[in-house]
């Protein structure tokens, strides 16, 4: 990685503003590798230096990816001026700036949604391009036949196809690799049915963690990271 500048470092990992660096620096509480730091626009490169504020090493990471269990009437965005984002679901120690929502859930599906600040790893996940399946669950109003099944495996009008495994009368496992608007719901309206609850259990090959509650969260682990972009697994 290339040489940052401490304050900007310090605003990326929402450790403080830029100006509150500069308030820090004129106070001597930040060093880097040992040395106080006396200017602002004073570089390292913060993915091998030692950075220190107020006496506590501080801990860089270019990007986070979290998982969370998002729950019903909560929003896939990064800001709402009306109504409760993801975003919003975080502490502010971790709201660092640019963080999305790497694809969209709608305001009442449940399930594992990925918040990350890496822009080129959420374009890889989202692209049918790549091949990354993910996997609901869906409740339904009708009661679901080997027809239906046919019909998502031979793809739903501009939907491509996608394998459904019938759980109970009412209830399915749905796999696709697409992400389109109403995407679940369209294609089970498409052959009759209703869609009257949806959870995402799975994004490649990263299940949701059962020990999520609603609206709670966790990083992904590294060997996690390596598995989102895993292709279809089936189901």
């Amino acid at each position: 990685m290339s040489m940052e500048r401490i304050d900007k470092i310090l605003s990326s990992q929402n450790i403080a503003t830029r100006s509150e660096a500069k308030e820090l620096i004129r106070k001597k509480k930040i060093c880097v590798n040992g040395k106080i730091v006396l200017k602002p626009d004073e570089k390292c490169n913060p993915e091998t230096a030692e950075i220190s504020v107020d006496g506590k090493l501080i801990s860089f990471k270019k990007y986070v990816y979290i998982m969370m269990n998002k729950p019903s009437g909560v929003l896939s965005a990064s800001n709402d001026k009306y109504a409760k984002t993801v975003i919003d679901l975080l502490p502010k120690e971790l709201q660092r700036k640019g963080l999305f929502p790497a694809g969209r859930l709608d305001k009442d599906t449940e399930g594992f949604i990925l918040i990350t600040d890496d822009g080129e790893l959420a374009h890889k996940m989202l692209s049918p391009k790549s091949h990354v399946y993910k996997l609901y669950k869906a409740v339904v109003d009708k009661i679901l036949t080997d027809e239906d099944v046919t019909a998502f495996k031979n793809g739903i009008n501009e939907f491509l196809p996608a394998e459904m495994k019938i759980i109970d009368e009412h209830t399915a496992l749905v796999e696709i690799c697409e992400g389109k608007f109403h995407q679940v719901k369209k294609m089970f309206q498409a052959v009759g049915a209703n869609v009257t609850y949806l959870k995402r259990l799975r994004i490649g090959g990263v299940w949701l963690d059962e020990t999520l509650e609603k609206g709670t969260f966790r990083e992904l682990s590294p060997k996690e990271l390596h598995e989102l972009l895993c292709t279809k697994h089936g189901i």
